[in-house]
């Protein structure tokens, strides 16, 4: 069981209250209007229960694409502006637009406060494993020692004003791959809430938003189901109730190459150059907006178990449950209440 659980995916799945209706002044339809594409890499979906606001469907869907164009792009004829930081790299600050340069920006603040755990230089290393992709393998230590001399998040340098930003070293490369999901999430929300949406499902991948209360009642909290990383999609270990809220999840079990027998993840430790190598299966942060859920996760999956808790006990408004390797959960305290345990999981709660 712990080999499986490195290879298979930890996501989230949103279960609809069973509880009754209650007083709702909400105008909401039983039957939420939806779409569901593949974008940024995996199929997202945005379901929005407010009576008559089919419409934001599609300026929902092409706002994630122009937001993922402009954060990775593969089009050579439509270049991202993460794409031209990197290859001005060691000659030219670039000039971003706001978005772009708050998510550059945050993405180091992140790793300011990790010490470099999360390094959104990280490129030069994730483009050698390309773990993910059809040509993925495993690079020589050579290789990696090379690469390494190019990830150190202090070379990046921002300019508030102009909204430029300059890697300092020749041949850097910004990854914002960690991050870029959650502030598309977040963006994505913004937008509906702004255009009169109280009750909505946003869903991308492993960052799920639950904007207001379920649909079923006015004071009734939508209930979030964690994925069995051992069992086939839809297969929960235990459920979390959330209300306005994000669950972003990071693990070591989708996207991987296997070498030898030996299994790679996809989430390397900055440091060494490897995939992170610890007792965690995959970690769900719960939080108020879906990039901090990102950033976040991929932190604390970088500082283990032991570590990874007390970060974010030390984090206001801030939960999140763990899923080792061996079949435990470990929940931190604020979702004590929260979190209810699937008795026929197999699993079994952490002290």
């Amino acid at each position: 069981m712990k080999n499986r659980i490195m290879i298979l995916l930890l996501s989230l799945f949103v279960l609809t209250s069973c509880a009754s209706q209650s007083s709702d002044s909400r105008n909401l339809v039983e039957q939420p209007y939806k779409k569901r594409e593949f974008l940024l890499g995996t199929y997202v979906q945005v379901r929005i229960f407010d009576k008559g606001k089919e419409d934001l469907l599609t300026p929902a869907f092409e706002l994630m694409k122009r937001l993922g164009n402009e954060i990775d792009s593969n089009d050579d004829q439509n270049e991202s502006e993460i794409d031209k930081i990197n290859e001005a790299s060691g000659k030219k600050a670039v000039v971003v637009n706001e978005e772009i340069f708050y998510l550059v920006k945050k993405a180091k603040e992140y790793s300011e406060e990790s010490n470099g755990k999360f390094d959104l230089t990280i490129g030069v290393i994730t483009q050698l494993w390309h773990i993910g992709f059809e040509d993925a393998q495993k690079p020589t230590q050579s290789e990696i020692d090379q690469a390494l001399q190019l990830v150190n998040y202090q070379d990046v340098e921002l300019d508030e004003q102009k909204h430029s930003v300059f890697l300092k070293k020749e041949g850097m490369k910004l990854d914002l791959g960690a991050i870029a999901k959650g502030f598309i999430t977040d963006k994505v929300v913004e937008f509906l809430q702004k255009n009169g949406v109280t009750t909505a499902i946003v869903d991308l991948g492993g960052n799920v938003f639950v904007l207001g209360h379920s649909y079923r009642g006015a004071d009734i909290p939508w209930t979030v189901g964690i994925q069995d990383p051992n069992k086939a999609r839809n297969t929960e270990v235990g459920t979390l109730l959330g209300v306005n809220a994000s669950f972003v999840t990071s693990g070591i079990y989708e996207r991987y190459l296997k070498v030898n027998g030996e299994v790679y993840h996809h989430i390397m430790n900055p440091k060494t150059g490897y995939p992170f190598d610890n007792e965690l299966a995959g970690v769900t942060i719960v939080s108020e907006k879906s990039i901090d859920g990102d950033g976040l996760s991929t932190t604390v999956f970088a500082l283990g178990l032991s570590e990874g808790m007390k970060y974010i006990e030390s984090h206001k408004g801030v939960e999140a449950v763990f899923v080792t390797k061996d079949d435990k959960i470990y929940k931190t305290s604020g979702v004590e209440k929260t979190f209810e345990l699937d008795k026929g999981s197999g699993y079994f709660l952490g002290e």
